[in-house]
């Protein structure tokens, strides 16, 4: 054993942002990149999952299907006791640990436990969903203030004893996980004294290139969105700053918004690929068609290759072919000024 294992480990606490994996932290993306363990929840975007070292373990433990894959008791102890063996480990979570995300509960128990941990802060829902539906919580002329607020209430609580005052008297009023309970929040929201006239909107799936939203007033969303069939995981927001999204939607606008684009090149050719097309919004599937393989023998290339001085052009079909021909000159040793008279 050696000594960096006799030595308690460290929990980390790590927000991997709203969906889109470039939204992590670098913070973050390096803790993966050195993590024995990594936790994860299945709101964290899936990719970081690569972000993890070879060797690391991956656990995961978020929500499936509305029930939690593993209890929080259980993924506490978990934590506790892979830390006391002396591993590093990485508790990733979707948005930000401690914005309705049991980072605080989960920070309390390694605590308790006397566990070395940090809390790593992610771009909560909330600031991914408005940013890429083009409505900004805050704004000079219509919002100063801003309220979070989640539908899930905590256990042994009475979901009708919420109240509702403090998010109808926000600028902008931000529900997390509203889907399941949209008729009841608006209804409290505008029984609080919110007009039933003012601008909501609805963000599934934010930052990523699936992005849904469906924009209505307090009155009308619910109905909107139960007529488009419109399910979790989706973020209300509530505020006359929804009136700004037909001129903000930088998102939707990107060239190929809402296109689903197919990439089948070799999976290690793919990367820079699939990077630009995302850039420009589209959701990309990477189906590898091809894998580059060595040929069943090299001799036709190394004929050629021994008659350089015959030949006038060198024409390459394929950035591929260009490394194999490169790479059989390095293995033959011949020297590639021999390639000048063509």
């Amino acid at each position: 054993m050696t000594a960096r294992r006799r030595q308690a480990g460290t929990v980390y606490l790590v927000g991997a942002g709203p969906g889109d994996p470039a939204l992590i932290t670098v913070r973050g993306r390096d803790l993966l990149a050195r993590a024995d363990l990594v936790i994860c929840d299945a709101l964290a975007p899936g990719a970081l999952r690569r972000e993890a070292r070879p060797g690391a373990t991956i656990v995961e433990v978020g929500p499936a299907h509305g029930r939690r894959a593993l209890e929080q008791a259980s993924i506490n102890r978990l934590m506790i006791a892979r830390a006391r063996r002396g591993l590093n480990v990485v508790r990733l979570k979707g948005g930000d640990p401690c914005i309705f995300g049991r980072g605080g509960e989960e920070a309390e128990a390694l605590a308790t436990a006397g566990v070395r941990f940090e809390i790593v802060p992610g771009v909560t829902s909330a600031l991914g969903a408005a940013a890429t539906a083009g409505i900004p919580l805050t704004h000079r002329r219509h919002a100063s203030s801003v309220v979070l607020a989640t539908a899930h209430v905590g256990r042994g609580k009475d979901a009708s004893a919420v109240d509702w005052k403090p998010l109808a008297g926000a600028g902008s009023a931000v529900v997390y996980m509203a889907v399941g309970r949209l008729e009841e929040i608006t209804a409290g929201l505008a029984a609080a004294g919110r007009s039933p006239t003012t601008p909501a909107a609805l963000v599934r799936w934010a930052t990523r290139p699936d992005q849904e939203v469906l924009v209505g007033t307090l009155g009308s969303l619910a109905g909107l969105a139960r007529r488009a069939g419109l399910g979790p995981p989706a973020i209300l927001i509530v505020g006359d700053v929804v009136r700004l999204r037909p001129r903000l939607d930088w998102f939707g606008r990107r060239p190929l918004a809402g296109r689903t684009v197919v990439v089948t090149r070799a999976r290690e050719q793919s990367a820079s690929l699939s990077a630009l097309l995302e850039e420009d919004g589209a959701r990309v599937l990477e189906a590898p068609a091809i894998e580059i393989v060595p040929p069943t023998s090299w001799a036709p290339l190394d004929r050629a290759l021994a008659a350089l001085d015959r030949f006038n052009i060198l024409i390459f079909t394929s950035v591929n072919g260009v490394a194999r021909f490169f790479g059989r000159l390095e293995d033959r040793r011949i020297d590639i000024r021999d390639l000048a008279g063509l």
